[in-house]
């Protein structure tokens, strides 16, 4: 008996895996952090309050 060899299963893993690998990357990348001034945030704040 010959071996065959199954095309769209091994694409459909193969997508799988990388669908897989894509993801978790994605999860684990952490945003930028921008330099934020958190006192101005705070004083919004009051004046908006006020």
């Amino acid at each position: 008996m010959g071996v065959t060899e199954l095309k769209r299963k091994g694409r459909k893993n193969r997508a799988r895996a990388n669908n897989a690998t894509q993801r978790i990357k994605q999860l684990l990348s952490k945003p930028i952090v921008k330099n934020v001034d958190v006192e101005a945030i705070k004083a919004s704040f009051a004046e908006k309050q006020a």
